[in-house]
């Protein structure tokens, strides 16, 4: 059996579970697990991709909440947990002035927004995440909420991948 295959013959409660882990929002999860049977996970991905888009402020503000500071990782064992400890593994060898100034970054951004700074960090180096919240400062608040829409639907869709490639 595929992994999407397995995927699709999930409870409904435990395909919703596992897509929370995705993306923190229980409607996305639920529009998402109901859309199953998926032929393939390109399908998936699309079905997630729209439900991102559809997400309202205080849902996208929601899964903010399960999300760490860039340069915090979590130290905890859920799945979610190590997924965001290797999305942020561009920090691994950043300086104690590269880890000070994502700090600062990180304040200004909460200070001028009123919410955790959103970035898909995966694949991205120390230096482009503090020019990426320093660029995203410039931003009013209607772009930025329609950024950070956007880096969770791609963190969501990360982690599907993971999900889907994950041992069975």
């Amino acid at each position: 059996m595929t992994r999407i295959e397995e995927f699709n013959a999930l409870a409904p409660q435990r395909a919703e579970d596992d897509l929370l882990a995705c993306c923190a929002v229980p409607r996305w999860a639920r529009e998402v697990a109901a859309g199953r049977p998926y032929p393939d996970l390109a399908a998936l991905l699309a079905t997630a991709q729209a439900a991102s888009a559809r997400l309202t402020w205080p849902e996208v503000a929601r899964a903010l909440t399960a999300h760490p500071r860039i340069g915090q990782r979590p130290a905890g064992q859920r799945r979610e947990d190590g997924w965001s400890r290797a999305e942020q593994s561009g920090l691994d060898a950043a300086s104690a002035r590269t880890r000070a100034a994502i700090a600062e970054a990180n304040e200004a951004y909460e200070r001028r927004f009123g919410h955790l700074f959103l970035v898909c960090a995966a694949g991205r180096s120390d230096t482009e995440l503090l020019a990426t919240a320093r660029d995203r400062l410039a931003h009013d608040e209607a772009t930025e909420r329609e950024v950070v829409r956007g880096e969770l639907a791609k963190i969501a869709a990360l982690r599907i991948r993971k999900l889907l490639d994950g041992p069975a």
